[in-house]
């Protein structure tokens, strides 16, 4: 099944203790059915100090599980669910929500 959430997207939290917030998606695991975005689901790790990094308490962002999340209308601003059309040659996706192609 084609991924309708890409790495770059900005997206909205629907559910969770960050909802509300916007974020910009940082990694996506198909298999697992998540994804991390930027500055959501902030966790502390402890981390032992290497050559590259003086190690301590770090935060780092968690995966959130992408029914969690729901793309950023281009047009519109809010949240929107993601449709796939043929264009010319080429299967592109759409913001259901306004219509509008989904560059990338």
């Amino acid at each position: 099944m084609a991924a309708k959430l890409r790495k770059g997207d900005k997206v909205v939290v629907l559910a969770g203790k960050d909802k509300g917030k916007e974020g910009e998606i940082i990694a996506v695991m198909p298999k697992a059915g998540k994804a991390k975005v930027s500055g959501i689901n902030m966790v502390v790790r402890h981390t032992k100090q290497s050559q590259s990094s003086q190690g301590g308490r770090l935060p780092q962002e968690a995966a959130i599980d992408l029914s969690n999340i729901a793309l950023v209308d281009p047009k519109e601003g809010g949240p929107t669910r993601v449709g796939f059309k043929i264009e010319g040659d080429k299967k592109v996706r759409y913001a259901k929500k306004s219509g509008e192609v989904i560059n990338g």
